[in-house]
């Protein structure tokens, strides 16, 4: 009998990393995103970083590229910039929340997605159209959220310690304390 020991860790890291409000890392997911406005999410600290929604975008994209390989989807990639940072300009209440709502929707599918696999054998195979495991994608999915995670907390206490209320971003865009040679996050 096989079993699904493995599996069942990778769901628990999975929703952890997503939304566990006591998570070893430190703040999840869902919890680094609590009080970021649509004006936050729309800040740069300079021209050649990500916005919180572009990183959010990213993040959705890499999970939906995880669900779709999981299904066996060879053809299934990421190969244009639009379909892994998308820019926006201006983020209203409504674009905020779809793209918040896009990627607890895509948390949803892919532990769903992994709760489908009958036993861990399928984590040592080749995921369709890449030369690494299943194993190695998921764990680099869960790798991939925290760092971000950590990218988006540093952003919102740049911009909340920059400025204290949203009405003061212009300012705040047109006075960055960083230069333009800042590293690209």
């Amino acid at each position: 009998m096989e079993t699904r020991e493995e599996t069942l860790r990778i769901i628990d890291l999975i929703n952890d990393t997503y939304e566990s409000e006591q998570a070893w890392h430190g703040p999840s997911v869902v919890e680094v995103l609590r009080g970021v406005s649509p004006r936050m999410a729309e800040s740069k600290l300079t021209s050649n970083t990500h916005s919180i929604a572009e990183i959010i975008f990213h993040m959705t994209t890499w999970r939906i590229f995880a669900v779709r390989k999981l299904q066996g989807d060879a053809a299934f990639d990421i190969t244009t910039k639009e379909k892994n940072w998308k820019t926006f300009p201006i983020v209203d209440e409504l674009e905020w929340e779809t793209l918040q709502m896009e990627l607890s929707l895509s948390q949803e599918e892919l532990v769903s997605e992994i709760e489908k696999k009958k036993d861990d054998s399928y984590l040592e195979e080749i995921v369709p159209g890449r030369d690494y495991t299943y194993y190695t994608m998921i764990h680099g999915l869960i790798q991939h959220d925290l760092y971000h995670a950590g990218q988006i907390s540093l952003l919102k206490k740049a911009l909340t310690l920059s400025v204290p209320d949203d009405d003061d971003f212009d300012d705040f865009r047109s006075e960055s304390q960083f230069n333009e040679d800042y590293d690209d996050f």
